[in-house]
């Protein structure tokens, strides 16, 4: 394929460079022990054998003469002559490389019992003289044996190059010597490959599936994903650079090993070529309806040859389909047949004999050769695996098994499609028993290369049929839809059915995480489902029913109903691009979503739109409405779906802990860098001296603040930043941008997860004067108004900044990273302590956030695995949020003091995002509760996982509990015959200062007599206590009732219960 290199080394460079002696000595053996075996059938009787290299050239060529070099000296040696006799060897040569050859004297005297001999020539000799000497030491050879004219044999088919190698053969020809090609004695003794050879192979052929897998089938898919234009030259450039690079792939080989064995070649749109000698054109890469792409890459390491291609199919037609398979188990069979024993020629006549029997037809067609031997040449003359080839197969060759169909008809009116070849390729290495395919790592199988976009209806109807009878449940609308008059089922009944059917699933996911079968980290919000089947009812009927025309979000089928025309139309949300809202000037509230159709770029999980390319797209629509609540809550909903939609779908592993920053590249000449001034950062620099505002710049992959002091400079990493965030200043005194991070970074002598850049929008000021002022003074009026103006400037600049980085973050090289600013949904917020200070807390899409008070808070809702509202209760003024992560290792995060009026709208957020809930009377201890959990999984998951936490369950199961024949007892006694069985049951439940108050008024009633001390640190605990006294003696005395697992306390006018029957 395409025109030839020589090998990495070069002897020029010469001291940086030494021989292994050993290998030297051990492969020189093998080649006299050959020579010897096979002199008559395979080296022409030779009596001598002469190897002549030519000068060095940065063509890309295979010489036998420089494949000798690599294998017997570890590199090559141009314009160098080797003659090989019996008690001889013979090197002409200049003298840097004489002074390499030196050392190998006395190997060769002691492996064959030859002499070496140099022959040393200057830069201005022609070496006539020392060719001479050569010939007269061959000469004297043959005497001795009483042969009057000598063999010589050489490698017939290499054309002399240079001054030296010119003057070598016009001398050889003019001797009197019988000149025989020995190419075949080469080529047989250089097929079967030593350990370190073998090594050598599987380096290149790792290196080579590598870039194939990881570079070449990703880049062919974002390229068609986005509908961009390529040419195969480009392809072409851009795969040589991941070859020569292999650290892009994440194969640790060193690059100066590394090497192409030809150009990468990339065809498609009707024009192909399988010979060797392709090459890739500049025409653009053609993707569409029943394409075909080929791509074939090889590389090399420490000179070893591997071999890879594949074809990939787009919308592939019956025709197309079956001459793939069928090329397949052609390959297949090629492969299978190469084992020791057999003929070469038997690779080809098995897969021959499968194109005969699964399509005759195909045959004409098919490659006239199944590959060749590879290794120091990337075609090894002589093992051809062609019909004809009768030589044998021998353990320790390698062959690059290259299959093809060519000159197909597809059946198409596209002149681009109605023509197409297909090729496989595969480095194959032959062992005793079977053979190995080094390659394999880069799939070949029909599943992993055909891609549809166009997918019969019949597909798409049966998918949503199975995924309905697997869940075995009517689809649950969300909050938006409960809006309408829903008869049959009130808000809170089916929120309760969505919560256990989330418990459920949430028991069934961490169940699987502890047993080793899940990530303990990973988002948990259902398998993935591929997004080719956009198919959300199988019918009209299936859509939910609804009284009122309103915005309706499925969250169950991913879709969104849209009121168009009197009746509702369902779209995937994966059709959605984008969704927003604003207000006229009429008080009205518009909805504006924006879908994904043909022409425009798309994102990473809007391939679907490339399906039914010849119908007509609704581009975006617009409702209006006068309940701006609503139209917020949509808005909301939609852009949650679409975040849980692309995080499931997306097949991207966690991106790898970084612990070293990637040096920042500058924006320079590429474009003018995205700047925003005149913003403060927290955490701030440290040091003495006045504090200093500095510009946030936008680069080619990251951010860079600074201030105009030279060490005052912080960059942030775009592959860092795990969320970034603009809350524009409303009720606040600032206007903010704050980055979360995966990795710690410094800021100053600071180490932090979180930097924040900001401008206050107004200044604070106090009125020293004293005297109240008028609310129409004109001066107070003005001052409002500027204060008004410069809060929506500074926010418009902040959102102008946010708008051009996100265009930036779009862009091919950075949209893997998955990056987009989130803005804080207000409307959701509620008041907290979520540290030591009272703060508002808001959620975002994929967050909740407190980004005001420091430290800041910042949880990713992916990482929750569940949420517990505890001290919930009739009475109580405010609750605690409790946030328990997937990982049971990491704390509980308590969010303290939340008012009690803000429970609805929690509980119906947490419901609409899918995290499951609990509620409790109780604050709990949660190190005790996950450490029983990590320790002994089974049981947890045996006891009904997180249903310990239903309130509702607890309470009907303490109700049935058996009765002791007294009925009730006082809670003295209960207290007593309780406290050595469930004291340590308790500890693990109740909050440990709770307990302590429990235990020291037990004490109190016990004991006679007291220290000060004591007493005192009874009355510090009765202060701890919340609510009035009267009610903290009966709530203490329902938790102890509760802790010890004991029947709850009656009331005094209630009869006592009955004991129950066993």
């Amino acid at each position: 394929m395409a025109d030839h290199r020589n090998g990495n080394g070069n002897a020029s460079a010469a001291a940086a460079y030494t021989i292994n002696i050993e290998n030297f000595s051990k492969r020189l053996k093998s080649f006299y022990s050959h020579w010897k075996e096979h002199r008559t059938n395979l080296w022409g009787s030779s009596d001598a054998v002469a190897i002549a290299t030519p000068p060095a050239s940065e063509d890309l060529r295979y010489l036998k003469s420089s494949a000798l070099n690599i294998w017997l000296l570890g590199y090559e040696f141009p314009e160098t002559i080797m003659v090989f006799m019996k008690k001889q060897i013979h090197f002409l040569c200049s003298q840097k490389k004489a002074s390499l050859l030196d050392v190998l004297k006395k190997s060769a005297k002691e492996a064959v019992g030859a002499e070496v001999v140099m022959h040393v020539k200057g830069k201005t000799d022609d070496g006539t003289a020392l060719i001479e000497e050569i010939f007269r030491a061959v000469r004297a050879q043959s005497k001795s044996d009483g042969i009057e004219s000598p063999v010589v044999g050489h490698i017939a088919k290499e054309a002399p190059e240079g001054n030296l190698l010119e003057t070598w053969s016009d001398k050889l020809k003019n001797s009197n010597f019988q000149l025989s090609d020995v190419t075949n004695g080469f080529s047989d003794f250089l097929a079967v490959k030593d350990s370190t050879e073998i090594t050598n192979v599987k380096k290149a052929a790792f290196l080579t599936a590598s870039v194939m897998k990881h570079f070449v089938v990703p880049k062919l898919e974002k390229v068609i994903d986005e509908e961009k234009k390529i040419s195969h030259s480009l392809l072409m450039d851009e795969t040589e650079k991941a070859i020569l690079e292999p650290a892009k792939v994440k194969v640790k080989l060193k690059a100066e090993n590394v090497d192409i064995c030809y150009p990468p070649i990339f065809q498609s749109g009707g024009e192909y070529d399988l010979r060797p000698s392709a090459s890739s054109n500049d025409e653009s890469l053609y993707y569409d309806s029943t394409s075909v792409i080929i791509c074939a890459i090889g590389s090399r390491y420490n000179s070893y040859c591997s071999n890879l291609a594949r074809t990939i199919l787009i919308d592939a037609n019956a025709a197309q389909s079956k001459a793939y398979e069928v090329l397949l188990k052609a390959h297949e069979a090629a492969i299978s047949a190469l084992k020791p024993g057999n003929k070469v020629s038997a690779a080809y006549q098995a897969a021959l004999s499968v194109v005969e029997k699964e399509a005759p037809e195909l045959a004409p067609n098919l490659t006239k050769s199944a590959g060749t031997g590879i290794g120091l040449e990337f075609r090894e003359s002589g093992l051809s695996l062609n019909a004809k080839n009768d030589r044998v197969l021998k353990a320790g060759m390698v062959f690059n098994v290259s299959l093809g169909l060519q000159n197909l008809q597809a059946q198409t009116k596209n002149p681009k499609t109605e023509k197409f070849s297909l090729l496989l390729a595969d480095t194959v290495i032959i062992n005793e028993k079977q053979p190995e395919v080094v390659t394999s790592i880069s799939s070949k199988a029909v599943k992993d290369v055909a891609y549809s976009f166009n997918e019969d209806e019949e597909e798409e109807e049966e998918k949503p049929k199975v995924k309905s009878e697997a869940k075995g449940h009517e689809p649950l609308l969300s909050k938006a839809t409960l809006r309408s008059d829903n008869q049959e089922m009130t808000k809170e009944e089916l929120r309760r059915q969505h919560q256990a059917e989330l418990a459920r699933q949430k028991n069934e996911e961490t169940a699987r995480r502890l047993a080793g079968g899940g990530n303990g980290t990973g988002d948990a919000r259902g398998g993935a489902r591929a997004l080719g089947d956009l198919v959300v009812y199988k019918n009209v009927n299936d859509i939910p029913p609804t009284k009122e025309l309103m915005i309706q979000i499925d969250q169950k089928n991913e879709a969104v109903l849209l009121p168009i025309y009197g009746s509702m139309v369902p779209f995937h949300i994966a059709t959605i691009k984008s969704v927003n809202s604003q207000q006229d000037s009429n008080r009205s509230w518009y909805v504006r979503i924006i879908f994904n159709v043909p022409g425009t770029p798309f994102n990473p999980h809007d391939t679907n739109s490339l399906k039914f390319q010849g119908s007509i797209y609704l581009r975006e629509v617009s409702f209006r409405s006068k309940d701006s609540r609503h139209i917020s809550e949509v808005v909301q909903h939609i852009k949650t779906l679409r975040r849980q939609v692309a995080s499931r779908e997306s097949e991207r592993a966690e991106r790898a802990t970084l612990v070293t920053q990637e040096k920042l590249q500058l924006a320079g000449g590429r474009f003018k860098p995205i700047r925003l001034t005149d913003l403060w950062i927290r955490p701030s620099f440290g040091g003495r001296g006045r504090k200093l505002p500095g510009a946030l710049e936008a680069h080619v992959n990251g951010l860079r603040y600074s201030t105009s002091r030279q060490d005052e400079r912080v960059d942030v990493m775009y592959v860092n930043i795990k969320h970034a965030f603009l809350q524009p200043a409303e009720k606040e005194m600032i206007t903010l941008l704050h980055f979360h991070l995966h990795n710690h970074i410094m800021v100053g002598n600071k180490k932090t997860k979180d930097v924040q850049f900001y401008v206050e929008v107004m200044d604070v000021v106090q009125t020293l004067g004293g005297g109240k002022r008028s609310a129409n003074d004109p001066d107070e009026i003005e001052e409002e108004q500027r204060e008004r103006d410069r809060k929506n400037r500074i926010n418009m600049d902040f959102q102008n900044f946010v708008n051009k980085v996100n265009d930036l973050w779009g862009q091919p090289q950075l949209k893997g990273l998955d990056l987009e600013f989130d803005q804080p949904l207000r409307e959701l917020g509620f008041h907290g302590v979520p540290h030591k200070a009272a703060a508002f807390i808001i959620p975002t899409t994929s967050c909740l956030v407190e980004l005001i008070e420091t430290p800041f808070l910042v949880v990713t809702l992916s990482e929750i695995e569940i949420v517990n509202l505890e001290r919930v209760g009739l009475g109580q003024k405010n609750f605690d949020m409790t946030i328990v992560f997937k990982d049971f290792k990491r704390d509980v995060l308590r969010i303290d003091s939340i008012p009690s009026s803000s429970l609805d709208s929690i509980k119906e957020w947490l419901d609409t995002t899918d995290l499951k809930y609990y509620e409790s009377r109780l604050n709990l201890n949660w190190r005790p509760i996950l450490k029983t959990i990590t320790d002994d999984p089974e049981k947890f998951i045996e006891d009904g996982g997180w249903e310990f936490l239903n309130m509702e369950a607890s309470d009907s199961d303490s109700d049935n509990t058996e009765d002791t024949d007294q009925g009730y007892e006082p809670s003295d006694v209960q207290s007593e015959s309780g406290s050595d069985d469930d004291n340590d049951d308790s500890e693990s439940l109740v909050e440990s200062e709770d307990e302590e108050e429990e235990d020291s008024e037990e004490v109190s009633e016990e004991e006679e007599g007291k220290t000060w001390e004591e007493l005192e640190r009874e009355a510090t605990n009765a202060d701890k206590e919340k609510g009035d006294e009267s009610d903290s003696e009966e709530e203490r005395k329902r938790r102890k009732m509760k802790a010890f697992g004991k029947a709850r306390v009656p009331d005094r006018g209630a009869p006592p219960k009955r004991a129950k029957l066993r």
